[in-house]
């Protein structure tokens, strides 16, 4: 049985059955009791009548007595059903009142909605398990980058701010616990339509359970999990999940491209940075001297672990070394806030200082303290809360890292431009001088934020212009899908980065590409630059101009006066 009315026929029962009983003996009552006609005739009342006449006088609508006016016997018998349907009814719809007002009952409703809305969906979607900081910023991407998404989160509060948040479409959202797969199936895991799974919430057994249970129930579905416990991360991958993306171990790998190649790392974050996002500055970490680690958790061990392959210097702060162990490397016990800590650690000659407590309070006065020591530390801070990004920011840290932004930017890469995380892995073969001149041509294409991303394929729905030049015979080539379609001398400010095609992948293709049906293209470049290719792409008129130096013209009365 629907949950709803299994519930509402547990707690109104009884209601309904006193409610029903009182009209039985009412309807009853009046059938046995005589009344007389104007003639002075002895009559009974039939069941209709009684029937008839108990329904509208318990609602109090009063029309008035039927057929004939009552005896004395007939009125006392009314009299005590006005009175014992008013409590009846009264006691019905004060339990009704009472079950609107149950949590369990608006639950029970909430879901059969949320429910009902994911088997109306008709285009594909991405299911995110957690709304908190990285959970909001990926919606955000993929409603900005045309894609759908379904929200589940345990807080009300934050399915609350998906309501209020200014998307610019409606995202579907319910509050529940995703670990239990009936949550799961309502929100469309089983969909024909549901493209992938994305679990992303705080707690790591929660997002096991979700990848176990989406690998479980759509072995082919793609699963994307948070985790930041290498036995979690062992426990996701038995299961088969896709991608499991750990904040900590993957600031690391950006920390050691960072030391060896300073253009890639700062390429990586130009082309992964959330929209609006200002451009990153160049970053120069110290590939010599001493660095003092703050903090030998998950981070502080993930960052110690890269420092160590680079053969650098490190003496690690920790305060419950008990917990966390201890390094095989200089060690002193201390939460790093105290000067005395950092002196004890040799902050005086230290080149780098990693800030990296779970704590922001602590990471924020680990880094006073230690530029009050030495002001030309190099430093790396752990944000754990956004709220804190105007502290930190008042620091002047020189990295600092936030998981959420990290996990975001990652996931957004993966689901909304594909192609760019297949750029990133194949750019990361190529040197630091390869880096450095790409930094520069993107640079010139773009203001002062982080460049757009977006994906071509050449195909009748996202490229009819270019296929219809193809069947009229022309060749259409990548630079004239770049060209200003108002000045055709003048390139868009886009960049391509990379080309699929039949015969493979290549980075960064020639402007005399000649484009095939099918092929796709990444590009990057000024925000709202895409929207003008778009003309190019779509617009039959527009490409022909850019193609052959012609303007067409669509009339056919102006046509026949032109032949």
């Amino acid at each position: 049985m629907d949950p709803v009315f299994f519930i509402i026929f547990r707690r109104m029962r009884q209601p309904l059955l006193t409610l029903l009983v009182t009209y039985a003996i009412a309807i009853l009552g009046l059938t046995l009791i005589p009344g007389q006609d104007a003639d002075g005739n002895t009559w009974y009342m039939s069941f209709f009548h009684a029937f008839y006449f108990v329904s509208y006088m318990a609602t109090t609508i009063g029309f008035g007595e039927i057929p004939y006016e009552f005896s004395n016997g007939q009125r006392l018998w009314v009299t005590f059903t006005v009175y014992a349907t008013v409590v009846v009814w009264i006691y019905a719809i004060g339990t009704l009142l009472s079950l609107v007002q149950n949590k369990t009952f608006q639950q029970a409703v909430t879901e059969k909605r949320f429910a009902r809305k994911i088997r109306v969906l008709n285009e594909p979607f991405f299911l995110v398990c957690g709304y908190g900081v990285t959970g909001s910023e990926l919606v955000r991407s993929l409603i900005e980058h045309k894609q759908h998404a379904v929200v589940i989160d345990i807080d009300q509060h934050r399915i609350n701010d998906l309501e209020l948040d200014a998307l610019i479409e409606a995202v579907p959202g319910l509050c529940a616990d995703a670990q239990p797969p009936v949550h799961l199936i309502q929100a469309g895991l089983q969909h024909e339509l549901c493209a992938g799974v994305v679990a992303v919430t705080n707690y790591n057994e929660a997002n096991l359970k979700i990848a176990i249970t989406a690998k479980m129930l759509n072995p082919d579905l793609q699963v994307i999990c948070r985790a930041d416990s290498h036995d979690i991360e062992a426990n996701m991958a038995s299961f088969g999940t896709d991608y499991i993306i750990d904040p900590f171990d993957t600031f690391g790998a950006r920390l050691s491209t960072a030391l060896q190649a300073p253009c890639m790392y700062l390429l990586h974050q130009w082309l992964t940075g959330m929209a609006d996002q200002r451009l990153n500055e160049p970053v120069y970490p110290p590939v010599e001297g001493r660095w003092v680690i703050c903090g030998y958790g998950r981070f502080g061990k993930a960052i110690y672990n890269r420092l160590q392959k680079e053969e650098i210097e490190i003496v690690v702060v920790e305060m419950t070394p008990e917990i966390t162990g201890k390094p095989d490397t200089a060690f002193v016990q201390g939460r790093g806030t105290e000067a005395a800590t950092l002196i004890e650690a040799g902050i005086h000659s230290a080149a780098g200082l990693v800030a990296g407590t779970d704590d922001d309070a602590n990471n924020l006065s680990i880094i006073a303290t230690a530029k009050e020591i030495n002001p030309d530390l190099f430093t790396i801070a752990r944000k754990n809360h956004n709220d804190n990004e105007a502290l930190f920011d008042a620091l002047s840290c020189n990295m600092v890292m936030t998981p959420s932004s990290i996990i975001a930017n990652k996931i957004r890469a993966l689901l909304v431009v594909p192609m760019l995380y297949e750029f990133l892995e194949m750019a990361y073969f190529k040197d630091d001088d390869w880096a450095c001149e790409q930094v520069s041509r993107i640079s010139g294409a773009i203001s002062d934020v982080v460049p757009d991303i977006w994906e071509v394929t050449i195909d009748e729905t996202n490229a009819y212009a270019v296929t219809e030049m193809m069947l009229r015979g022309h060749e259409v080539q990548l630079a004239d899908i770049q060209r200003d379609r108002y000045d055709p001398d003048k390139p868009l400010n886009a960049v391509a980065l990379l080309y699929k095609g039949k015969e493979g992948k290549t980075l960064l293709p020639s402007a005399d590409l000649v484009l095939e049906e099918g092929d796709r293209l990444l590009f990057c470049g000024q925000v709202g630059i895409h929207r003008s290719m778009e003309w190019n792409l779509q617009n039959v008129n527009v490409l022909e101009f850019l193609v052959t130096g012609t303007i067409a013209t669509q009339s056919k009365l102006l046509r026949l006066f032109l032949k």
